[in-house]
């Protein structure tokens, strides 16, 4: 339909049955008019910063009306232009870099986009403020009803996405799933012990309370 219609903008969601948007992006840009992107992601792996320091938009899902009101006003701008400047170069560039640092995204096999690039930033509400938490600060997550609570040296803040599809996102060799409700950084664990009634519990770097490894999980710990 792009190859027919021609249009000067298309919004892309990443993940999407067959190929990805991203895999649409890298066939778009080597066309002869590429279109201005709009990248639609509920996914923080795809480098926020990477997308606010070029010259192609996102939409971080649920987009507000605010949020896409401010992304067509600036397609607008530069659509107004005298001669529009086409974002070829930069969209090659965050490609690569969503790609984990190599070539970008090989239009002819489309791969997950999670396996080759995990998560580098969790978006998370704090109270009325959002935060942009760097993976690295992450102790532990715990699923928490209908959200997930992220755990931090300073405090808990929250995200919508499940744990499950979480672990999809994470590392799994910095990031162990413990328990079927839990998820914690290798990097934050002090070690190991058995409570009064046998369990075997984590003990953590940085945070008091010790988290629970479920029968399913505990081969993860042997020789510890």
């Amino acid at each position: 339909m792009i190859d027919e219609e021609a249009p000067e903008v298309v919004f892309l969601d990443i993940r999407m049955p067959g190929m990805t948007g991203l895999d649409v992006a890298a066939r778009l840009v080597d066309s002869p008019k590429p279109p201005h992107i709009v990248f639609v992601t509920a996914f923080d792996q795809y480098a926020v910063e990477a997308f606010e320091h070029s010259a192609v938009d996102y939409l971080l899902k649920p987009a507000s009306l605010d949020r896409l009101e401010k992304a067509v006003a600036k397609l607008k701008a530069r659509l107004k232009a005298p001669e529009p400047a086409l974002p070829t170069a930069a969209l090659q560039a965050l490609l690569a870099q969503l790609a984990g640092g190599g070539a970008a995204v090989q239009a002819s096999a489309p791969a997950p986009a999670a396996a080759s690039a995990p998560l580098q930033w969790i978006r998370a509400s704090h109270g009325e403020e959002t935060r942009l938490i760097p993976i690295e600060e992450v102790i532990y997550f715990q699923s928490n009803d209908k959200y997930t609570s992220v755990f931090v040296a300073d405090g808990e803040s929250l995200i919508r996405t499940p744990i499950s599809k979480l672990r999809e996102q994470l590392d799994e060799q910095q990031f162990w799933q413990i328990h079927r409700s839990v998820i914690v950084a290798a990097r934050h664990v002090a070690g190991t012990k058995q409570d009064f009634r046998g369990r075997l519990m984590v003990q953590l770097k940085g945070r008091p309370e010790q988290l629970v490894v479920s029968r399913n999980y505990v081969d993860l710990f042997r020789g510890m």
